[in-house]
């Protein structure tokens, strides 16, 4: 599943070729993703222009003048920029069709994505967006405030730095990798971090999500290239799906377990 970095590549991805762009219709080849596409998605943004790209938690928003593209890229999901003309294949769902003769075409073979729509005036109490925390990237997001929300809280610290309404896009990677960098053992209950381990975690969590985001804008692949995989990146992680290697620290094997459904990596020298 793409996580808040690979969601951030693709923003920065798209953006040069849809900003300031006047929307010329919607084609819907498949509505039935996560929540069905709404059948007035066309009508509602033909004319728009798109006078902003960002992104809210793993979330991509494309503002218009009166309303706002909601895209989310579920589990296999992915952008691209292309000719109009321009080959559709198998799980290519829907096509933003722009007056620069570029569409942005939506791909997700597991159909776990969404495309949704909201009014500006309405955005930020929209039900995907309304109870969101903190961006972890932002100053809201501080040692002071997480060791406030893990006051008498006991389940896993991974499991609650992962949950969307404490902090937005720490996914399964980053929250392993930010973990052993802190020396936090996942599986510590919220309510036994201490202020030391919080002003750790919170610069690790920081630090691990920027450091992904730069790589990916160092080895951006092509958002314009039809065959091109989605724009992506691999990276050197640290105990993320290495279980039975060596830890890069102290030499001991790297060991895994399940934590929420989710399978998580650890060392049991280096994190307490």
């Amino acid at each position: 599943m793409p996580e808040l970095p690979e969601v951030e590549t693709t923003r920065s991805g798209i953006e040069p070729h849809i900003l300031n762009q006047v929307v010329e219709g919607i084609e819907v080849r498949q509505r039935s993703l996560r929540w069905p596409i709404p059948d007035e998605l066309g009508e509602v943004f033909s004319g728009e222009t798109i006078s902003e790209v960002s992104r809210r938690a793993k979330y991509l928003l494309l503002r218009g003048r009166q309303h706002t593209l909601i895209i989310h890229l579920g589990m296999s999901g992915s952008l691209r920029v292309l000719p109009s003309t321009s080959e559709i294949k198998k799980h290519d769902h829907l096509d933003v069709n722009f007056n620069n003769g570029v569409v942005l075409r939506f791909h997700d073979p597991r159909r776990f994505g969404c495309i949704l729509y909201s009014r500006n005036s309405d955005l930020e109490g929209h039900k995907l967006l309304a109870n969101l925390g903190p961006e972890p990237l932002g100053d809201t997001f501080s040692a002071d405030y997480l060791f406030k929300r893990t006051r008498k809280r006991n389940v896993a610290i991974k499991n609650f730095i992962m949950n969307g309404n404490i902090v937005v896009g720490v996914g399964n990677i980053y929250a392993s990798e930010a973990l052993y960098m802190a020396g936090i053992m996942p599986g510590k209950a919220a309510r036994r971090i201490s202020k030391d381990d919080c002003v750790r975690l919170v610069g690790e969590i920081k630090t691990v999500l920027s450091r992904a985001i730069d790589s990916g804008g160092t080895t951006l692949k092509d958002f314009t290239n039809e065959d091109g995989k989605p724009g992506y990146f691999s990276q050197q992680l640290n105990v993320y799906g290495r279980a039975g290697e060596p830890c890069y620290r102290c030499g001991n094997s790297i060991r895994s377990r399940v934590l929420g459904q989710r399978t998580s990596y650890y060392c049991a020298v280096c994190q307490k």
